[in-house]
């Protein structure tokens, strides 16, 4: 059984698997940022947990298919580097992961900090599709949103 568990997760398989797995996090993220599933479901260590599993597993079958872990530090070495890094599947899926759970993190914490300063859930909808799609442009939202409600500019709040 452990074996057809195994097959059937392939790094295509898994890629759906975490693409499909985190929307419903987002989704209570989005609609429902003040409920108690929000709190205790997704902006808790539960996400971060099912994605560091999901990391690990990927790093296992990597290690089984004799994966050059130390070629990984290329990627300091150059943008051709990285392009090459790329090239191989399992070292894609073990930055799409580290990609979507920073994003996820991200996310909870634009709605823990948004609570703090009494932000309009309505009005964090476009920084959390944005930081969904592109982390750190929609973290730049949510910062100058955060601006107008905390009426300063903390730069290490």
């Amino acid at each position: 059984m452990i074996e057809q568990i195994y097959n059937f997760f392939t790094i295509e398989m898994l890629y759906y698997w975490v693409n499909f797995g985190v929307l419903p996090f987002w989704l209570i993220l989005i609609f429902f940022p003040q409920s108690q599933l929000c709190r205790y479901f997704v902006t808790s260590i539960f996400p971060i947990f099912v994605l560091s599993a999901t990391y690990t597993f990927v790093l296992y079958k990597s290690y089984l298919n004799s994966y050059d872990f130390m070629g990984n530090f290329n990627l300091y070495f150059g943008i051709n580097e990285i392009s090459n890094l790329f090239s191989d599947k399992n070292f894609l899926m073990m930055f799409w992961i580290h990609f979507i759970t920073i994003n996820l993190f991200t996310g909870g914490w634009i709605v823990k900090d948004a609570q703090k300063f009494a932000i309009n859930k309505i009005i964090l909808i476009i920084p959390l599709l944005v930081t969904y799609l592109i982390g750190p442009l929609g973290l730049f939202l949510y910062w100058l949103i955060r601006i107008f409600y905390a009426k300063n500019i903390s730069l290490y709040d």
